[in-house]
């Protein structure tokens, strides 16, 4: 059983509920233009949004993985595309704030911008010969030292938030060196509007979350001090022991994202059902035994696979000696949610028929963006493999 929610949390939620009804009024603009939604970011800046999960000590509110799970399920009920956009930023501090592993005047200096600025952050790794960083390589951008930095030449593929960022953590290739005889990988903190890097729109046509603006970022030549190489990992260390860390702020934030974005569409056709009246019919589609064991079902998954995804962030966040443990009950929360969501998204086309397919309701959207939570790590067949082995024993 979960715990009664602190009043600080309720707050946080009323929150999220609040953003999320302003900007379900904006959501079909922004992803008919497939333009990046500034006036959300700008009311997520005003609101204090984007400082909840930035330390105390710099300015932040401290939010734990558990209360920005629920926070974010609430949030992409609204706007699932600035939902997952700006949660690239939230699972990326708090995983950090969790887990230090940078310099400590870089994590300050990028905190105090969050707290103070309402700057963005997001990972850029993915490449199109690597494929998902999740699943090892080493990049094809390259770092090479130079005086007082280094120089990154490179292309990164769905850098969501792209315009709207203050800051991109790019992995590069690094050489050789006597630490790291096979080279090593190396996450570079880089300052949006350094010269060199040029955004290319290749996503405001796609099939998903057209207004995460998840563009291409091409750097060339891109000088960072040596200071901004926050990490640094050889290519051939095993991973590391522990709990997984990353994985539970990546996958558990973002299933909550999904899941939000199944709710809305379980929510939009009931209201729907309860409007719609045939005249060969003379009442609602609502009573309608059919309809009923549709929404009985999409309501029975989204339940199931919200209790699995509570349960493991709120484990995560009181059972801390425990977390070594939990990489596949966080796969089997990442797997159920994005899938309930797919599913509820699609029965919620089949029971609404032609008029789903139209822009006068949001469902033909949320169908489309609800698959974009199939190309997160762990993706389906990964979850279900981690979840086996630990089933078997092996």
């Amino acid at each position: 059983m979960l715990p009664e929610l602190t009043d600080r949390q309720r707050r946080i939620l009323a929150l999220a509920d609040e953003l999320a009804a302003r900007f379900a009024e904006r959501a079909d603009r922004y992803d008919r233009e497939g333009s990046f939604p500034f006036a959300n970011l700008a009311e997520l800046r005003d609101a204090g949004y984007l400082r909840l999960v930035a330390p105390p000590q710099y300015g932040g509110d401290g939010a734990d993985l558990f209360t920005m799970t629920l926070a974010q399920e609430r949030l992409a009920r609204g706007c699932g595309a600035t939902a997952m956009a700006v949660d690239m930023t939230i699972h990326l501090i708090g995983r950090l704030a969790e887990a230090p592993s940078w310099p400590a005047p870089m994590f300050e200096m990028v905190c105090r911008s969050v707290v103070d600025e309402g700057a963005l952050i997001n990972s850029a790794a993915t490449e199109a010969e690597l494929g998902s960083p999740s699943r090892g390589g080493m990049p094809a951008t390259r770092a090479v030292p130079v005086d007082g930095g280094w120089r990154l030449t490179g292309r990164k593929l769905f850098v969501s938030m792209a315009p709207a960022l203050r800051w991109f953590l790019v992995s590069a290739t690094l050489p050789p060196d006597d630490q790291a005889p096979q080279g090593a990988i190396g996450s570079f903190l880089v300052e949006a509007g350094s010269p060199g890097i040029r955004l290319e729109d290749s996503w405001s046509d796609s099939l998903s979350l057209r207004a995460s603006a998840s563009y291409d970022l091409i750097l060339n030549d891109v000088f960072v001090p040596a200071e901004r190489l926050v990490e640094r990992a050889s290519a051939d260390a095993a991973p590391r022991p522990g709990p997984p860390t990353q994985m539970a702020w990546f996958a558990l934030t973002l299933s909550a994202v999904y899941l939000g974005i199944g709710q809305a569409a379980c929510d939009t056709v009931c209201a729907y059902a309860r409007e719609r009246i045939p005249t060969a019919l003379g009442r609602p589609i609502a009573t309608l035994p059919d309809i009923q064991r549709r929404v009985g079902a999409m309501q029975t998954a989204l339940n199931a696979a919200r209790s699995v995804l509570y349960q493991t962030a709120h484990a995560w966040v009181a059972r801390p000696t425990g977390r070594s443990a939990m990489a596949a009950q966080i796969a089997m929360a990442k797997h159920l949610c994005t899938n309930a969501a797919c599913d509820a998204t699609d029965q919620a086309l089949r029971i609404a028929g032609g008029f789903a397919l139209t822009r006068s309701l949001p469902l033909e959207r949320y169908f489309r963006d609800a698959r974009a939570g199939l190309t997160h790590p762990p993706n389906d067949d990964a979850a279900l493999e981690l979840i086996g082995r630990q089933a078997l024993g092996v």
